[in-house]
């Protein structure tokens, strides 16, 4: 095969991608396609996951294989490696060719890799989503000298189009939320309204003063109203 109709047939690949990423109904199902599609798509790659720090601490948002798990919690623990790197240090790409042999940077994660079975690795800074949340899409191989420089841009397209997508999922997610949120304060301020005769202001203002009294959400109070039917005592 040319190298021509090798990119074409990959941008016909990444587009189908891109379609299947933005039909996905969560920010969740958006996650655990992206590393499906990296492992299927990136030559090399036996196995994905994505890694997030959250104020510090590592969670592993989704991954293809046991062994992504288990390198995100090594990383957790040893607060090294280059997953942890990739996201704590905004780097954007990295490829690291063969894990077996001696890896300076990361001194204590690199023989736990090895042990684990991984020969090689990539990742690429793949969002934040606007809290403070770093993440890294890493692709893994049992193999040393799996990812060659195809792969990487490869990989590289792929975490464009995931970004994107990501991005528009927790858009509409948000989006969701505040209208679900408008509906559950409009049907209880009908209820307050209702059973204490006050008018709309009134009923807005005593939901804002139990809402800062008893240190809810105002999210949370209008549900347990709309659920219950009553109005919680101040």
């Amino acid at each position: 095969m040319s190298e021509a109709r090798g990119w074409q047939e990959l941008a016909i690949a990444m587009a189908r991608m891109a379609r299947d990423l933005l039909a996905q109904d969560s920010v969740q199902h958006t996650l655990d396609r992206i590393v499906v599609h990296a492992a299927d798509l990136v030559e090399g790659c036996e196995a994905a996951g994505i890694l997030v720090l959250r104020g510090g601490r590592v969670v592993t948002m989704t991954a293809t294989d046991n062994v992504v798990r288990a390198s995100d919690r090594m990383q957790a623990d040893l607060r090294e490696g280059p997953c942890f790197d990739a996201a704590y240090n905004k780097e954007e790409v990295y490829r690291i060719a063969d894990m077996t042999t001696t890896e300076q940077r990361w001194p204590r994660f690199a023989p736990k890799a090895r042990e684990l079975g991984v020969g090689s690795m990539m990742g690429f800074l793949l969002f934040t989503d606007g809290k403070n949340d770093l993440g890294a899409l890493n692709l893994y191989s049992p193999q040393p000298g799996a990812f060659t420089e195809r792969s990487e841009q490869t990989g590289w397209i792929l975490a464009s189009h995931a970004a994107v997508a990501l991005a528009s999922a927790h858009t509409n997610a948000q989006l969701h939320e505040a209208i679900g949120t408008r509906q559950d304060i409009g049907e209880a301020l009908g209820i307050i309204m209702e059973r204490h005769k006050l008018t709309e202001d009134e009923a807005f203002d005593l939901l804002m003063r139990i809402s800062q009294d008893r240190n809810i959400k105002i999210r949370k109070l209008a549900n347990t109203i709309t659920t219950t039917g009553d109005l919680p005592r101040r």
